[in-house]
């Protein structure tokens, strides 16, 4: 139902009154090729691309926004193509992480500043989700999230591939000498054929389907495959239902509440999620006003299971195989119990209506909760003297013999450290020893990079060794597995205790128990924290000096502060003079 009027939309502000201002917008309007019956009464919609030429995840949005606008057009709105950075998880560098609030601000200023009173937000790529949902948040303008969807499955030799997950199984077995570069550039060539995202439940799979959780998506949105053509069809639903939502007022705040947070965190927990998604999941809630943190996440996943047959926590099964046995809606529909099935979502109804009709056609791929794959979510949150402010690990990922684990420490401060003793195969190591790379954190990295998943070093990998407890203030690819500690805070750039252990300090893993401590005595440290001498700025200059001075600690989502909803007052829509 219709709550808003022509003369209520922010667009009219532009187009409608008769001054010499308007008159100057109608006309370059027209400049365009536009008329009059192109913007009169109808709400302008904002499709947010991040396409590029070098965002292969996005390859296809070009296509996609042409359906979106397919469909704003069949509900009577003005489609109106805006794009923003396209955040390449694989080409951009040092991270695409340092990139995701740059990103968020650009969607805001873009939403504020032009005529616009709805949008489509055209994502997928790890970062991307989280950027669009945060700046479209913050600037409250109705909105709907369109996945840019996962990528068919690999293929090499016969085998089914994984996105990431196979990348680092081979090159652990390269490195090791029994795989060699043929074969290598076999599985290069296989293991991406065609446009889409990480088809494994990697971050940009976890984040749309976080996304879905969040009820930012149409139903089942989020497991549709790139290139299916009910992906178009989806695109153009998008189109459609945004120029609805202007329509209704239908603004993120009736939809990112405190409900929705919890299911998108059930979601999660539920698909066996990459451990990115505990700092998105903190930056999108407190974008909203909503205060959730690690405790708060760490609790739901002692309660939901791992259902989600998908690699890296599953052993055998794709996105695409998810998609076929019924995708999102049906995960959810087994895990009803742990939602607020109230909620309302961008649909107009609740999530409760939105999976009432989902059916499991295949119980091995999404399991029912009297047989997870792993009987606890997807990640646990450690704290002890090494991470006061918190860690996070990936339990169902990784041998579960270092559930617990006390073993000496081999550090390293940068990566290139890292690389001389992962690479030396006579480095004097045992399995018993926890790897340290530390100063990756979001001023360290800078930006927090995917150096997390440490490479098995050549000394353990040339006695079949194939995982060892590794420990970081990075992050770590979502595709990844292993028995990776992660996200360290505070970070040792800053001081963080993580900057004062030395090689050959015990350091003690207890996930069941949720601590990790190193045995070293509050005196001694005490004593090294006086010696420590903080490390030199990686930026002089430019928006790399404004992340170090603003960004905020993994435990807090790394956003900017100034960018927190408590930070100052609402911001005012632009005068037009």
């Amino acid at each position: 139902m219709a709550v808003k009027q022509y003369e209520d939309l922010r667009s009219a502000r532009w187009f409608r009154p008769d001054d010499l201002r308007s008159m100057g917008h109608r006309s370059r309007a027209m400049q365009m090729g536009l008329s009059r019956e192109d913007w009169d009464g109808k709400p302008v919609i904002a499709i947010i691309n991040t396409w590029s030429d070098l965002s292969p995840c996005h390859h296809h949005l070009r296509d996609r926004a042409e359906w979106v606008r397919r469909g704003i057009l069949q509900a009577g709105g003005m489609p109106a193509e805006l794009p923003v950075h396209d955040f390449s998880e694989q080409l951009l560098k040092p991270t695409s992480m340092l990139y995701r609030n740059m990103g968020a601000i650009e969607v805001e200023e873009a939403l504020r500043s032009h005529p616009v009173d709805g949008a489509v937000l055209m994502g997928g790529c790890d970062k991307s989700t989280p950027a669009l949902v945060m700046g479209a948040i913050s600037m409250g303008l109705p909105f709907i999230f369109m996945p840019a969807g996962a990528m068919l499955r690999g293929n090499y030799a016969g085998k089914t591939l994984g996105s990431g997950t196979d990348v680092w199984k081979y090159w652990d077995a390269r490195r090791a000498g029994t795989v060699d570069k043929s074969e290598w550039d076999g599985v290069q060539g296989g293991i991406a054929r065609s446009y889409g995202t990480c088809m494994t439940m990697g971050t940009a799979s976890t984040m749309m389907s976080i996304a879905e959780g969040f009820g930012l998506t149409l139903p089942g949105a989020s497991s549709i495959p790139a290139p299916d053509a009910a992906h178009k069809r989806m695109a153009a639903a998008c189109g459609r239902r945004a120029v609805e939502m202007v329509w209704e007022d239908l603004t993120p705040g009736k939809v990112v509440t405190a409900a929705a947070v919890r299911n998108a965190t059930v979601v999660a927990m539920a698909t066996g999620c990459s451990t990115n998604a505990i700092i998105h999941l903190i930056a999108m809630a407190r974008r909203a006003g909503i205060e959730w943190g690690l405790d708060d996440i760490d609790a739901i996943g002692h309660d939901v299971p791992v259902i989600a047959n998908v690699r890296p926590s599953g052993t055998e099964y794709l996105m695409e195989d998810f998609f076929y046995a019924g995708g999102l809606p049906a995960l959810m529909k087994e895990v009803s119990a742990h939602l607020h099935l109230t909620a309302i979502t961008v649909t107009g109804k609740s999530l409760g209506e939105g999976i009432s009709e989902a059916v499991n056609y295949n119980d091995d791929v999404i399991r029912n909760l009297s047989n997870p794959v792993y009987h606890e979510g997807s990640l646990a949150v450690l704290r002890g003297n090494l991470a006061p402010d918190g860690a996070v690990i990936k339990p169902a990922a990784m041998d579960p013999r270092f559930q617990t684990h006390s073993g000496p420490a081999i550090v390293a401060d940068s990566y290139a450290e890292l690389r001389k003793i992962i690479d030396d195969e006579n480095y004097p190591m045992t399995p018993d020893h926890v790897l340290v790379l530390r100063n990756a954190g979001p001023q360290g990295g800078p930006g927090m990079p995917e150096w997390g998943m440490i490479p098995m070093p050549k000394a353990l990998l040339r006695q079949g060794c194939r995982d060892m407890v590794r420990l970081s203030d990075a992050r770590m690819s979502g595709t990844s597995y292993g028995a990776c500690i992660l996200h360290v805070a505070p970070e040792a750039f800053i001081g963080g205790p993580l900057a004062l252990i030395r090689d050959g300090d015990v350091i003690e893993v207890d996930i069941p128990k949720r601590t990790l401590n190193v045995k070293v005595s509050d005196e001694e440290l005490a004593q090294r924290r006086a010696d420590w001498k903080r490390p030199e700025p990686r930026y002089e200059r430019g928006y790399g000096w404004m992340f170090a001075r603003h960004v905020e600690q993994a435990d807090k989502g790394c956003d900017f502060d100034f960018l927190r909803t408590d930070f100052g007052g609402p911001v005012p829509e632009p005068e037009i003079n």
